[in-house]
């Protein structure tokens, strides 16, 4: 009897507003995944795995710099302790299409100052296409990690 061999894909991690978008679009692709707490009094979510980020974009940087806002400032906290920023391995943000040039905007930045590759946009909490392009896709990025 032979068993099928399993791919191991990075775990999620991710934030979500009350909105509870990211978090849907996550839930959708069936992946282990890990949330960033929403209030700064919750523990700091600690990683101790390599891990995809995926994050919403604040306000599309429009009116207050390119950049001010864009991330939150909870994938900020996350970030800033230095053991989770040395694990990241890529980021997927969504977005607003109406933001434009700005249209997720968090991921270029993390994507910059993390040096990874910011490996997808989606729009708001995504598409079933969008589910099936990165369910498929971070397996074979990951393989050829």
């Amino acid at each position: 009897m032979s068993a099928a061999v399993a791919t191991h894909v990075p775990p999620l991690v991710f934030f979500s507003s009350v909105s509870g978008n990211t978090a849907r679009f996550v839930e959708k692709l069936g992946m282990p995944a890990r949330r960033i707490p929403l209030h700064a009094t919750e523990p700091l979510l600690q990683m101790e795995e390599p891990y995809v980020l995926v994050t919403p974009t604040y306000g599309g940087g429009q009116g207050r710099g390119e950049e001010k806002g864009a991330v939150p400032k909870q994938v900020i906290r996350f970030l800033n302790d230095e053991r989770n920023r040395s694990l990241i391995r890529g980021v997927i943000s969504a977005g607003n299409s109406n933001f434009g040039e700005h249209f997720c905007l968090a991921g270029e930045i993390i994507s910059r100052k993390c040096q990874v590759p910011h490996l997808y946009r989606l729009e708001v909490f995504g598409t079933p296409e969008d589910v099936d392009r990165v369910s498929g896709g971070l397996e074979d990025w990951w393989k050829l990690q």
